[in-house]
């Protein structure tokens, strides 16, 4: 008489909701990182680490991946609370998309200009500012976020 055993081995990697979350946050900064330096680098090197009173490329990379992440862990707590339906990964991939978009609408075109005003930064841009070039980049942020939490969630 022989004994059948069946062996289930998943593979892959499965973190929890807030660490896929700032994987895919920091995965998004760094690539929309990459188009920031492409279109306009002042943004990067000058504008971001002006929010904080330092200055240079390396701490503005650095503020904008800590920025990615805690914003895909926040990215996150909005899948996990249900607002986004069935986590499939068309609607995941989207509702990064949007989260992209409203990243866009409040942190970069409201938050970002009065913050800039108030430390003194002399290139602030305008109230409001709803930018297209930053609107690429934020729909190209939320786009990764979205797959690379599919991926890894």
């Amino acid at each position: 008489m022989s004994i059948q055993t069946d062996a289930v081995y998943e593979r892959g990697v499965h973190l929890a909701a807030w660490q896929a979350g700032v994987v895919g946050g920091l995965v998004g900064a760094g690539v929309m990182a990459v188009l920031m330096v492409l279109m306009n680098p002042p943004v990067l090197t000058a504008a971001i680490p002006a929010l904080y009173g330092v200055s240079g490329g390396i701490a503005g990379v650095t503020i904008h991946l800590a920025h990615g992440a805690v914003l895909g862990v926040a990215f996150a707590a909005v899948v996990q609370s249900g607002a986004v339906g069935d986590r499939t990964v068309g609607r995941l991939l989207g509702a990064g998309i949007v989260w992209g978009v409203l990243v866009w609408a409040t942190m970069a075109a409201l938050v970002m200009p009065v913050w800039l005003a108030s430390v003194g930064f002399p290139m602030a841009p305008p109230f409001p500012n709803f930018a297209v070039p930053s609107l690429l980049w934020h729909v190209v942020y939320g786009g990764a976020l979205g797959a690379v939490y599919v991926v890894v969630r």
